[in-house]
């Protein structure tokens, strides 16, 4: 068993059975997830869309753990969507209010875990106590150095790309040639995280969502049926082990494995 999971996994459950199949020397090291099916899953337990929603807070603490257990790097939580705005007025400040609240219970168990918190996205029009809050706990956790957690609030991968392309106009190079990926990359909200190797979504819809349309380009995307409130580590574990099943070749013939092994 990786010692990191021990406590975590109880001895001969299924859980442990697929910790056995994953080779913790391939560990993804960035995981995105679309956190997705709240309302569906509240609609299902005849509850309302926002206690939908408290459910999948405990999901977020699970996997947030499962995550740093295993040593992963980077964790990236689609928790908020520019679309968003577009419920309820009474559901999105309840939304906020949840994440608010969940800011001040968490901070103890982040830096427990040695877990940093960043967040990205447009920060104009997010309810200042949030912004706070916010503010808060990323200073509080910016030595952490196990697990980066980036929470996406108020956040469209479109607009991200729109803002960097601003960015570059009022203050990139004059040889527009200067400009290349690596320089465009270093505009966007993620200036300095990886990639995703592997984007996680629930609730068996198959579209991206408007998440990180730049650095999704050679992700690997697995999804389940399983609605965000019922999403458990087990789950999380799965799309591990079916992530090292993938061939990454990157555009290239050859795969990554071929590459690592050499002629």
């Amino acid at each position: 068993m990786w010692k990191g999971l021990d406590g975590f996994i109880e001895p001969g459950s299924e859980e442990e059975t697929l910790v056995r199949t994953i080779d913790m020397g391939r560990l993804p090291g960035h995981v995105a997830v679309i956190m997705d099916g709240n309302g569906r899953w509240a609609r299902r337990h005849g509850l309302s869309r926002i206690e939908g929603h408290a459910e999948g807070s405990k999901s977020v603490r699970e996997i947030i753990e499962t995550a740093s257990r295993l040593e992963i790097h980077f964790l990236t939580l689609y928790a908020f969507s520019k679309e968003n705005w577009k419920r309820p007025r009474s559901e999105v400040s309840r939304l906020w209010r949840l994440l608010r609240d969940y800011l001040k219970r968490e901070d103890k168990m982040l830096m427990e875990h040695d877990l940093r918190l960043v967040a990205i996205g447009q920060r104009e029009g997010v309810p200042a106590p949030v912004i706070r809050e916010l503010e808060r706990v990323e200073e509080l956790t910016r030595g952490n150095r196990r697990t980066t957690i980036v929470l996406a609030l108020n956040y469209s991968g479109r607009s991200e790309i729109i803002d960097a392309v601003l960015s570059i106009l009022k203050d990139g190079p004059s040889d527009p040639r200067g400009v290349d990926e690596e320089f465009f990359a270093g505009r966007l909200y993620t200036a300095g995280t990886p990639d995703p190797d592997l984007l996680i979504r629930t609730s068996g819809e198959l579209r991206v969502s408007n998440f990180l349309l730049w650095q999704i380009a050679y992700t690997e995307i697995w999804t389940t049926p399983v609605l965000w409130p019922d999403f458990r580590k087990k789950h999380f574990l799965q799309a591990v082990a079916d992530y090292q099943k993938r061939d990454r070749r990157f555009g290239d013939v050859r795969s990554g494995r071929d590459k690592v092994a050499g002629p």
